[in-house]
This record gives C-alpha cells, structure tokens and sequence, in this order.
C-alpha cells in the first residue's frame, strides 16, 4: 500500500487547507470526485500529467483511513 504521507498535504495557502498532494492544488476531493464520475485513473493521468499512479493510490489511501476515524452521528 502507498503510504499516503508522502503525497499528502495539509496547506492553509492551498484550496483551504484541504488535503492535496504534494506540488499540485489537486485535492483528495478531486481525486475521489473523478473515480466516483466514472473517470479511470489513466484519463485523470492523463488530463493532469503533473500526478502519477502513486499519488491517487495515496489519495485513496488517504481517504480510506479518514473514512475509520469520523465518527458518524445520526
């Protein structure tokens, strides 16, 4: 698994602070908004050639360990 700290951000002078990785104002939002879109990770490589498959590999990785520890209250 691709450890997520390595491509991963938390910049307050970058989209808010958002997550992003590294070097670019991509957010893990953006990333996982264009998976859920039907997008493939060859066309966001494509479409952005500053990313590599590493760093969506990171920002799913990113996501996946958020997921475990929000706290969801209904």
């Amino acid at each position: 698994m691709v450890e997520s700290i390595h491509y991963i951000v938390c910049d307050p002078e970058v989209r808010f602070g958002k997550p992003s990785l590294i070097g670019t104002r991509i957010t893990v939002g953006d990333i996982l908004g264009w998976l859920a879109s039907g997008m493939s990770v060859e066309e966001i490589l494509e479409d952005f050639p500053s990313l590599t498959k590493e760093m969506i590999q990171a920002a799913l990785a990113f996501a996946a360990k958020k997921q475990d520890v929000v706290k969801y209250v209904l």
